[in-house]
């Protein structure tokens, strides 16, 4: 027989369940540098961005300043969709205010609890500011637990809300930038940091 707090908790996980299938979720199409980025979520939240890699990414120009424009978007949209594209938008014209701007509500699994990925994202979103990088081993530790460098490496192919929650900033002790969704994003990786290193120095 199981205890009342064993019990509670199993219920307090099957509401959240439902309240996350309740939701309904719209998406939102931006055309950025780095080419097609969807952003999906919910009254409560932002739940995913995806970053499309269907071109490659922009080439920079002091004649052609960087844009992010709304391509496709619902007819209404929440108030944290809303804040989530004026910061993307933000940070690829105007990298330099983009801190300055409120981050939307996440409303992702991932992100709630105080599961090690939750933490480790939640550290990196709050410690490792623009044009800033952090190895592997070092957000480890600021998470709490120095030996699980490889538990940070997985958080990060698990953070559902790249870019604003920064795991392009994770690099290799070695300096190397290291893998990028994956391995398939590698160029991007490169080309984020290249975008917060220049726009820092100007």
């Amino acid at each position: 027989m199981s205890s009342p707090d064993s019990s509670s908790l199993h219920e307090g996980s099957e509401i959240k369940k439902q309240e996350e299938s309740r939701c309904t979720q719209k998406t939102i199409s931006l055309l950025s540098p780095l080419g097609t980025i969807q952003v999906s979520g919910c009254e409560n939240g932002v739940h995913t961005i995806q970053i499309l890699m269907d071109v490659a990414p922009a080439e920079r120009s002091s004649k052609a300043p960087l844009s992010c424009v709304v391509t496709d978007s619902p007819a209404e949209t929440s108030p944290e969709m809303q804040r989530c594209v004026e910061w993307l938008q933000a940070y690829f014209t105007e990298p330099q205010t983009a801190g300055s701007l409120p981050l939307p509500a996440f409303h992702h699994p991932a992100l709630q609890g105080d599961a090690f990925t939750s933490r480790v994202l939640q550290v990196l979103l709050r410690d490792v500011k623009f044009g800033e990088t952090v190895s592997y081993k070092r957000l480890a530790e600021m998470a709490g637990n120095p030996r699980a460098v490889r538990a940070v490496g997985g958080a990060m192919r698990r953070n559902p809300v790249p870019l604003l929650i920064p795991c392009h900033r994770v690099i290799s002790s070695s300096g190397q930038s290291g893998p990028y969704m994956s391995g398939r994003g590698d160029h991007l990786k490169q080309w984020l940091l290249t975008h917060e290193r220049q726009r820092g120095e100007g």
